[in-house]
């Protein structure tokens, strides 16, 4: 049978619309087992192995849901027709993607290259072990120069019942704005492969992250005060120490009064995270060209614009967390007691003081972040990547903690200029002013460290803050069924 696929499939002409319908409906004839015209999920898995195509766990059920288009548990012949001549055109396409030369056969430099078009820079040596790693070495070619190379119907062969997208591993790998939650929004959103949006694996990875993210915002919550406290309190005439600072605030409300403002804090995740996977698609294929594979500087403006619009949309419940957080005992109920005598008070205006230098953050945190992050994650791929795109735990967690620190490190004088003008109203003797005035104020007084006030807190909360998310993200994972 497996000869029959490659006389009739894999032939070296292209057939003819006529001649590939009979061809698919022989094979189709044959996968049929108890002959009620349609495929199921064990008839599609048995057929193909006894044909020679060994498929990896939980492929031929990717392969049956892409084609089960009206979701009756089978596929008729018109379904499985029409899921191997659009995924032979995706081969195609692919192909073409990788053949730079145009000449009919892929070789190592043309992997190479393409990998380097997806930010990952690799040496001959890394990219034959990861093409190894890929099970193409089988297939290829040695030339009379000594050049290993594949062809258009033996790429095509190894693929066609194959659904992985298998330069899609690394990306999957080194994901990690998801897992790692350090208390800011800033991040470039994660990608999520056509697999995981069809099969519905997206939405339980950003529960997963959500709940990582309650977590741990909840397990740091006394630093993240202790940060805003410092930001807004201390000064050349007033330094505050952690120990004085925490101090004062369990005098003033007690041991509880450390978690004030986590509430809103963990409430606005939900929100946020759904507006800015939602812009973020929208963005990308409103910049990525002719619908096609969309390049770093377009995914780091697309999330720069995510993010600015998920800001934009829960920016009120941001100036509600700081007031919340530096709140005295007795003066808010709660959350809408606060927005209620906000807005009775200083307008609605008051709901977006600090907007300018919080957007303005985005650039420097979410571009340093990603750039260091990519650094980091090509360093490791060209010296280590052996076997395996996989780092590992400890690499990712690292790589992800130096990366967000890095870009908290270079917008943290804006997002200290934000959290003031949030404040200013609820201090005394407090003027409102904007923020070049307020800049130029804090430079003069406090010089040039006066815009790092609470920079130490800041810094203190992110190696737990991150091993938090990471262990409840694992758990939650394990919880909502999403496989390794």
């Amino acid at each position: 049978m497996y000869q029959l696929i490659r006389k009739f499939v894999f032939t070296e002409s292209h057939c003819l619309e006529e001649d590939n319908t009979k061809t698919f409906a022989e094979l189709f004839e044959k996968l049929d087992a108890n002959k009620d015209g349609k495929v199921d999920v064990s008839e599609l898995k048995t057929g193909l192995a006894a044909m020679g195509f060994t498929m990896g766990k939980g492929e031929a059920q990717k392969m049956f849901v892409s084609g089960d288009t009206d979701k009756d548990e089978g596929l008729d012949f018109e379904e499985f027709s029409k899921y191997l001549k659009e995924h032979e055109k995706k081969l195609r396409l692919t192909f073409k993607s990788l053949d730079k030369n145009q000449d009919g056969r892929i070789d190592a430099k043309e992997i190479q290259q393409s990998f380097k078009d997806l930010g990952l820079n690799l040496t001959d040596r890394d990219a034959e072990k990861i093409l190894h790693r890929y099970r193409l070495l089988k297939f290829w070619h040695i030339d009379a120069d000594g050049t290993m190379t594949v062809d258009w119907n033996e790429w095509r062969e190894h693929f066609l019942f194959n659904p992985a997208d298998n330069l899609q591993e690394i990306i999957r790998y080194w994901k990690h704005s998801t897992v790692l939650d350090i208390g800011d929004s800033l991040t470039i959103p994660d990608e999520f492969t056509e697999e995981e949006k069809t099969t519905g694996i997206w939405w339980k990875q950003l529960v997963a992250g959500g709940m990582a993210g309650v977590v741990s915002r909840t397990g740091t919550a006394p630093l993240d005060r202790m940060k805003v406290f410092m930001q807004v309190h201390s000064s050349k005439s007033n330094k505050i120490s952690l120990v004085d600072g925490f101090k004062q605030m369990i005098k003033e409300g007690g041991v509880a009064s450390l978690w004030r403002g986590n509430g809103v804090n963990v409430i606005k995740i939900a929100p946020e995270t759904a507006i800015k996977f939602m812009a973020y698609e929208q963005y990308k294929k409103l910049l990525a060209k002719d619908g096609g594979k969309i390049q770093s500087h377009e995914r780091f403006m697309a999330g720069s614009l995510a993010g600015a619009t998920a800001q934009t949309a829960i920016y009120p419940m941001e100036v509600m967390k700081t007031r919340l957080t530096l709140r005295k005992t007795g003066q808010y109920s709660g959350m809408f007691d606060c927005a209620k005598k906000i807005l009775k008070k200083e307008g609605v205006k008051a709901f977006y003081k600090g907007y300018v230098p919080n957007i303005l953050g985005i650039i420097p945190y979410a571009g340093i972040d990603l750039a260091v992050y990519e650094t980091l994650k090509n360093a490791w791929l060209s010296r280590y990547a052996k076997d395996t795109a996989n780092p590992g735990v400890l690499v990712l967690l690292g790589c992800g903690t130096i990366s967000s620190t890095c870009g908290q490190l270079a917008s943290y004088p804006l997002a200290l200029v934000r959290t003031r003008m949030q404040a200013q109203a609820s201090m005394e003797g407090s003027e409102p002013v904007s923020m070049s005035k307020l800049v130029k104020k804090i430079m003069q007084k406090e010089g040039f460290l006066g815009l790092y006030r609470g920079i130490l807190p800041n810094f203190m909360k992110v190696i737990p803050a991150v091993s938090i998310s990471y262990v409840v993200y694992e758990y939650m994972r394990s919880g909502l069924g999403i496989s390794k």
